[in-house]
């Protein structure tokens, strides 16, 4: 159906006008009325974290320079939502966020602890700025800080170090110590301590505080309480350029034992040949108020050697024990070594020097008999008689011979010889008188040996032309190549005694007349026969019992 405007179309439009606004109005009402639940969650706002820092600067004070001093700032989350800290700067090198490690998540509501360190090189002022990046709803935030250089300080001690020596178990040494501040602002020790068995510290407690070349003394004790070295060190923690000052210790602890000493004190071989050896005797004691125990003994040096001792060995005190040192020289020259004996005694190694000379064997001469007697020659004719040489210990070489009489003269030895050690070499003596009498002299050897000259004493009797002779005559030999025979002689008293050759050249003939007879005596007579090859017969038949008569 449709409606008509019964007051005419203007007046219609204006009513559809009015009634449009008042159905807009119903409607906005309408809607505000049953849409409070989605205006609400659109004017809502999301979570976010809020970071802030409990000081806004830190003033850090003196502090010495090249030491350091740290200082915490709290960082705290005030907000809905966890806060992380991805970064943080500090303007200058002279200070530093030492902890915690970035990056860093803190909850919300929650907080954490920012160390600051500040460590000056110099003296003067010096400032910074902290600048710390997150990602809260403030991302960056800022720490002012500022602190003073001073002079650097400086511990010293007095001493150094220390050696104690060794000490008895059970006794004690102490040694006072100074510790110094030599630099130029004041230094905290905050600890010292000690370690090493037998080391105590006392006389200084901390924290201490030295102020410029100010000075604190302690006092460090050595008490050994077992035998051996020890070894330990004092620790002065401070906040000095040197925060950790040592001081090295030592000592040795010596067990309450005997004591062992040596006698002698060394012992020196002086020379010896090489490939011989010489043995000397050493002692050693417990001087000591308790038994001790020797645990080893042994050598040092080519050539040492002991013997006559076997370890272990207990001494009680005042006890000894000798044994023998023998030094066997292998080559020429100066050798030195040590006896070294272990125990524990207060010196468990007790050391005896040993020396000794290697030197090269020299052959040593020696001739016998001592004294050569060529008894009675009648004047104008010769008499002979045989001596040896003996080298030992090496070989020698004899360059010449002599004497000092020329009634003796020496032969049947070609010079110079050389007489293998251990081996002997015959000679002969003839004594040629001119007038009678007794006569003696000195035959000299001289050689390489040790010493330089060896000698033997000749003696011999010249008498006068005798009264009566002895004719003698035998048969040819029979053999073939004879060139001649040898003529002996033997003194008879009961039997024949010693045969010597009379004859001084080899006689050609079956004759021979002995001139050289005393009267008064009896004699035996035997020849030989010699060939051209110098070889000699045996004796022939012996006349015996030739009685000379007296003139």
């Amino acid at each position: 159906m449709m409606l008509k405007n019964p007051a005419g179309n203007r007046r219609w439009k204006r009513y559809l006008s009015k009634a449009s606004s008042a159905l807009l109005l119903l409607a906005a009402l309408a809607c505000l009325a049953g849409c409070q639940g989605f205006s609400a969650a659109g004017s809502s706002q999301p979570p976010s974290g809020t970071f802030s820092l409990g000081n806004a600067s830190l003033d850090f004070g003196s502090v010495g320079a090249g030491g350091s001093k740290t200082l915490t700032v709290t960082a705290t989350n005030s907000g809905t939502a966890s806060v992380t800290i991805s970064s943080a700067s500090v303007s200058t090198k002279y200070f530093a966020i030492s902890a915690p490690s970035l990056p860093l998540t803190i909850g919300a509501g929650q907080s954490t602890t920012l160390s600051i360190v500040f460590t000056p090189d110099a003296s003067g002022t010096f400032n910074a700025t902290v600048t710390i990046n997150s990602d809260a709803s403030n991302p960056v935030t800022s720490l002012t800080l500022s602190g003073t250089g001073e002079g650097s300080a400086q511990l010293t001690l007095n001493p150094s170090s220390q050696s104690f020596g060794g000490l008895t178990v059970g006794t004690q040494s102490s040694l006072n110590v100074t510790l110094t501040n030599s630099g130029g602002t004041s230094v905290t020790v905050s600890q010292a301590t000690i370690s090493g068995a037998g080391f105590q510290l006392s006389g200084i407690n901390t924290p201490l505080t030295l102020n410029p070349s100010q000075s604190a003394s302690f006092t460090v004790t050595f008490a050994p309480q077992t035998g051996g070295a020890a070894s330990g060190t004092v620790t002065l923690t401070s906040n000095a350029s040197n925060p950790a000052l040592t001081m090295s210790l030592s000592g040795t602890g010596n067990a309450a034992d005997g004591t062992l000493a040596s006698n002698p004190s060394s012992l020196s071989f002086g020379s010896v040949t090489v490939g011989t050896k010489q043995t000397l005797s050493e002692t050693v004691t417990n001087i000591g108020g308790s038994s001790i125990t020797v645990s080893q003994v042994g050598t040092s040096g080519t050539g040492f050697s002991v013997s006559g001792i076997a370890a272990p060995l207990i001494l009680a005190a005042g006890q000894s024990a000798t044994f023998n040192v023998s030094f066997a020289a292998v080559s020429a020259g100066d050798v030195t070594g040590n006896v070294t004996i272990t125990s524990t005694a207060t010196d468990p190694t007790l050391n005896v020097p040993l020396s000794g000379t290697g030197v090269t064997a020299v052959g040593q001469l020696t001739v016998s008999p001592t004294t050569l007697g060529l008894g009675n020659v009648v004047a104008g004719s010769s008499g002979t008689a045989s001596g040896s040489l003996t080298a030992s210990g090496a070989s020698v070489t004899v360059t010449a011979a002599s004497t000092n009489n020329s009634v003796f003269s020496v032969g049947g030895l070609s010079l110079p010889a050389t007489i293998q050690a251990g081996k002997s070499a015959s000679f002969t003596v003839t004594f040629s008188p001119q007038v009678a009498g007794a006569v003696s002299a000195l035959l000299t050897f001289t050689s390489g040996a040790q010493p330089g000259t060896t000698t033997e004493t000749l003696t011999g009797t010249g008498t006068s032309a005798p009264t009566h002779s002895v004719n003698l005559s035998w048969n040819a030999s029979t053999s073939s190549g004879i060139s001649g025979y040898n003529i002996y002689r033997a003194v008879f008293k009961t039997s024949c005694g010693s045969y010597a050759k009379i004859n001084s050249a080899l006689n050609t003939s079956t004759l021979y007349t002995d001139n050289s007879v005393i009267d008064g005596t009896s004699y035996c007579y035997a020849s030989t026969a010699v060939n051209t090859s110098n070889e000699e017969s045996g004796y022939s038949n012996i006349i015996s019992n030739v009685q000379i008569p007296t003139s």
